[in-house]
């Protein structure tokens, strides 16, 4: 049986969300206000990194926003302070700028992360976390579907990172005591997504170019993938930030069938008639750090946490395309 976050485990409770006027962060943001807790987003608001204001419009005056910089080690040992939980969603996502300045995603997704828990261990180490992970940090699939144990392999810099970022979280749970897990997140989408790149996912910049008139790219097209509709990813988030039993683990997450990515890119076409894509060689720049086919198994958070997605891929790029066919000005 599917399991949702109980209203009264979030009521009147204190939550810090970094990275929270992303894609992610502002999801959860908002289901957080409706089940009545007290959210603090903390965001850079630098450019390339996805917070965007538009995201929280409707939720604005439910929430405190501190413009803050996860790099800020005094910033964060005061935003954790007298926090219930801790939502971990900042980084930087680009796997491509991972390679071309390599540094500056190390300080984001590996020593900041770090500084985070640090601040935790001094001024609050009873908070809750869930740190953003990805399935980045496997690489290229050994089998299929991918589980919990498969063997760590990244592919490009920002693989390296998150993977030493999300093992920061379970160490100091681990030997400090403080109450945090990982999520594995793949190739999650939805309202709010950054759409004007590529940045956070190809899937952005497809449905931008779909309602913009213009063709996106297919590369090759035979890969297979699973996607998270971001209310899915929310619910997994929210079980796993309330649930003991999820203390010092990883998890994966997953979607509700796999497809190949000409399929998604056919079923786009379906959704909106004046979609159209070509197909091409991959770059060699993204063939360089490129893993194949990638579908998570996610039998684990399910087993333990009563998760699974409710929202197939048709449904889901449905809804991601009413949202910005009302508001892609704001996210251009």
């Amino acid at each position: 049986m599917k399991k949702t976050a109980e209203p009264e485990t979030y009521r009147n409770k204190a939550v810090l969300i970094t990275g929270g006027l992303g894609f992610l962060g502002s999801n959860l943001a908002r289901r957080l206000v409706g089940l009545g807790a007290k959210v603090t987003l903390a965001d850079s608001l630098i450019p390339e990194y996805g917070g965007n204001r538009a995201n929280i419009a409707d939720i604005k005056s439910r929430v405190e926003v501190n413009i803050a910089d996860v790099r800020d080690p005094h910033a964060m040992s005061h935003l954790v302070r007298g926090q219930d939980f801790l939502f971990n969603l900042a980084g930087q996502t680009s796997h491509l700028d991972s390679m071309t300045d390599p540094h500056t995603d190390l300080e984001i997704n590996c020593r900041a992360q770090l500084s985070i828990l640090e601040a935790c261990r001094r001024e609050n180490p009873s908070i809750r976390v869930v740190f953003a992970g990805t399935r980045q940090i496997y690489g290229k699939p050994d089998h299929l579907p991918v589980d919990e144990n498969h063997l760590l392999r990244p592919t490009d810099v920002n693989g390296i990172n998150k993977m030493a970022g999300e093992w920061y979280h379970i160490l100091y749970s681990r030997v400090y005591g403080i109450r945090a897990c990982s999520l594995r997140l793949t190739n999650t989408y939805g309202p709010g997504m950054r759409i004007k790149d590529a940045r956070q996912t190809f899937l952005g910049i497809w449905i931008r170019k779909v309602l913009e008139g213009q063709p996106f790219e297919i590369w090759e097209g035979g890969q297979r993938r699973d996607f998270t509709y971001v209310d899915d990813c929310v619910e997994a988030m929210l079980l796993a930030a309330s649930h003991p039993e999820a203390e010092g683990e990883i998890f994966n997450l997953g979607g509700c069938e796999v497809v190949t990515l000409k399929e998604t890119g056919d079923l786009l076409c379906q959704l909106e008639p004046k979609a159209r894509y070509e197909q091409r060689s991959f770059p060699a720049d993204r063939k360089a750090i490129d893993i194949g086919d990638f579908y998570a198994d996610f039998s684990k958070i399910r087993n333990r946490l009563g998760w699974s997605p409710q929202v197939d891929l048709r449904t889901g790029l449905k809804k991601t395309l009413d949202y910005y066919r009302k508001h892609l000005p704001e996210y251009l």
